[in-house]
């Protein structure tokens, strides 16, 4: 079962080259005479050479502090196999045991020119390999009983050899080791491969959880990487891990020890999955579209209405195999997420993908994707233009599910395009993207429910079908950077100014000091549009229930306005109001012909259901997510939970902190005194 880890997680990425080095270490005889080599803290490893030819140079991992090897033997037979594709040889200088058990807990393994040679030994004949050479890596077995990388030396002071070498290792009680058959070995070289991970983080007082790289069955190749790609994944994902907070990614390898599947997330968008993953967009336009780089990117809605970067990955192919494992790699750094909603393009893999992980949810379809595939599907009908308004009439403007089934079999009989495969399957699935189905789902503007809405890729002025790997890692940063600083100006916007009142009704005065300037804008626009409703009647009445009929004057064939009717259910008693149109549900605000039913029953304010938190002004300043402890914000135990809202909390400030120097004063001296506080309950 995949496990989640924490932000100072890495899991590093050998290339197949790297695999094959691995599987070709052997272990042949001790040496010529028969003798050990470990016998004292010294101990000593040494490797004979071996021609091998090597028709490309071959990009591998260098060791690096933070690296865990599920044993010494996996560790020491990496370092052995870098060492062998590098050109050099291996020593075990020092190994370090325990009193009682006799159990190595600590080794150096260096090059074999380190050091010199000892004063009884030079006269010998033996030439003189030893060059004082500093490379080497110290490790140690932590409290996971793994075996952690704490210092490297990369630099040696000599020329490194053309050869290849093959290990002959002892282990280090200084008994001779068995023999192993190779399929023996090839399995623990293929666990050493996937074990492969660095945990960076030395922070006893969070607990950490167990960390593996997720493999799932062949079912594709891999990545379709290019010369130089996997390297660059590699520094981005390092560089990412040393420089943001709470950073998080997750890989998954082939049975060949391929790289498949990619996941990742900054530590900004895990804090953003706290507050905007209630609704969800799953952008997967560069994976299906067959770009270069196979993209993935959830996508949610922020406070004011922006699309926010809810994590990435990419795909070696568009299987429901690899949705499953994205899904659940974004599920293991979002754990607690509200998922209400999941908006996709049309897919029959993604949808069962998602029915699998997510059954939950409401899975529904882009509207905006499928009406830009109308010219490529229908455009070369005779009748294109005429079935086109058609479609579009039946799409928009009905408002019960019997005026959709009556306009799309007019369409289609009255064009005799009964059978057309496209619009066939599209009505079959129509409960998923036609939005008189889609009323009681909640989508705060992802729904596309109006003529115009359009759902755009995250990074679509970013990326194009020919943008290579390494070009996407730059602008994927550029994109954020963006994104942040838009989100930004937004906050600040909205909170050091008032918006300009159009009209004298309470209800955009009261929204006015609540809402964000965009939402705000948007709302304003249905309180002026209150003036073309007229004539709300009551239409029925059954108890505190009340139908009333709004009728208003909407755009009609050219210059023409037309009267049209909608329906909205009134609960005076539960303070409830529900319109036909179901705006609230699509866009998270009233409509116009809700808010004329409540002025016409003297009701003043919107009742606090119809004024959703997450539009708020100060939303992320209020709310700290808080869905593991059952609505209880303090949990006496969970310190993982703790770390998780201070983090949250903190980030708010620094978000705010870099928007001017004077921010950053500010925000420096309220950590200061943060700190200090912190200090006092110390000593208390």
């Amino acid at each position: 079962m995949m496990k989640p880890f924490e932000s100072c997680d890495i899991q590093f990425l050998y290339r197949n080259k790297m695999e094959e080095a691995i599987l070709r270490c052997e272990k042949i005889p001790d040496d010529e005479n028969g003798e050990s080599q470990n016998k004292r803290q010294d101990d000593t490893t040494v490797i004979d050479g071996q021609n091998d030819a090597i028709e490309e140079k071959m990009e591998f991992v260098a060791p690096a502090v933070g690296m865990e090897f599920e044993s010494y033997d996996d560790a020491y037979n990496y370092y052995n196999c870098y060492a062998k594709e590098l050109g050099f040889r291996v020593r075990v200088k020092n190994s370090w045991f325990k009193r009682n058990s006799r159990e190595k807990y600590g080794a150096v393994l260096c090059c074999s020119s380190q050091g010199f040679k000892r004063i009884k030994d030079v006269n010998r004949l033996r030439k003189e390999t030893r060059t004082g050479c500093p490379a080497m890596i110290r490790m140690r077995l932590v409290d996971s009983k793994r075996w952690r990388i704490l210092e490297v030396t990369l630099e040696h002071n000599h020329i490194l050899g053309a050869k290849i070498y093959r290990s002959i290792k002892k282990i280090g009680t200084g008994t001779e080791r068995k023999s192993q058959s190779s399929s023996d070995a090839e399995g623990r070289t293929i666990k050493l491969y996937r074990a492969l991970v660095i945990d960076a983080g030395e922070n006893g007082n969070l607990d950490a959880i167990g960390r593996e790289v997720r493999n799932l069955p062949n079912h594709t190749s891999q990545l379709n990487l290019k010369k130089g790609d996997s390297l660059a994944i590699y520094n981005y994902l390092c560089r990412m891990q040393l420089t943001n907070p709470n950073f998080f990614y997750l890989m998954d390898l082939n049975d060949e020890g391929h790289l498949k599947n990619v996941f990742w997330i900054d530590g900004r968008s895990r804090a953003s999955c706290g507050y905007f993953s209630d609704v969800i967009y799953i952008d997967n336009t560069c994976l299906s579209s067959k770009y270069e780089i196979p993209l993935v990117a959830f996508v949610g809605i922020n406070h004011h209405g922006q699309p926010v970067l809810l994590g990435c990955g990419m795909l070696a192919g568009e299987t429901t195999e690899s949705y499953i494992w994205l899904f659940k790699a974004w599920i293991t750094c979002v754990s607690g997420s509200c998922l209400q909603t999941i908006v996709t393009d049309r897919c029959k893999v993604l949808q069962n993908a998602i029915t699998e992980v997510f059954p939950r949810a409401h899975h529904c379809f882009g509207l905006s994707h499928i009406m830009k595939k109308v010219p490529e599907k229908l455009g070369g009908l005779r009748n294109y233009d005429a079935i086109r308004k058609a479609l579009v009439k039946a799409v928009y403007e009905s408002l019960k599910v019997i005026e959709f089934e009556a306009a799309w079999g007019f369409m289609v009989q009255r064009f005799g395009v009964v059978d057309h495969e496209w619009l066939r399957s599209l009505y079959e699935d129509r409960a998923r993207w036609a939005p008189v189905y889609l009323k009681d789902t909640f989508f705060v503007g992802m729904c596309s429910a109006r003529p115009g809405d359009t759902l755009h890729p995250f990074f679509h002025r970013y990326v194009h079908k020919q943008t290579p790997l390494k070009e996407f890692l730059d602008k994927y940063e550029l994109a954020l950077q963006k994104k942040h600083k838009e989100e930004n100006l937004a906050d600040i916007e909205s909170r050091s100014s008032s918006p300009t009142l159009k009209t004298r009704c309470p209800f955009e005065l009261q929204l006015s000091k609540v809402y964000t300037r965009e939402i705000f804008n948007k709302f304003q626009v249905e309180v002026e549009e209150m003036y073309s409703c007229f004539s709300t009647t009551q239409l029925h009445v059954d108890g505190p229930i009340i139908i009333f009929l709004v009728k208003e004057r909407v755009p009609g064939e050219g210059n023409r306005r037309e009267i049209r009717d909608y329906e909205v259910l009134y609960n005076r008693t539960a303070g409830e109001v529900r319109c036909i149109c179901s705006c609230f549900n699509f866009y998270g605000y009233l409509c116009r012909h809700a808010l004329c039913v409540l002025n016409f029953n003297g009701v003043e304010e919107i009742p606090p259901k119809y004024i959703l938190s997450r539009w708020k002004k100060d939303y992320k300043r209020l709310y700290i997510p808080d869905h593991g402890s059952n609505n209880n914000p303090v949990d006496g135990t969970n310190r993982e939970l703790w770390f998780n809202q201070l983090y949250k909390g903190a980030l708010q400030v620094v978000e705010e902190g870099v928007i001017s120097l004077d921010h950053y004063k500010a925000a420096l001296q309220a950590f200061e005194e943060s700190l200090n506080r912190v200090h006092d309950v110390e000593e208390k």
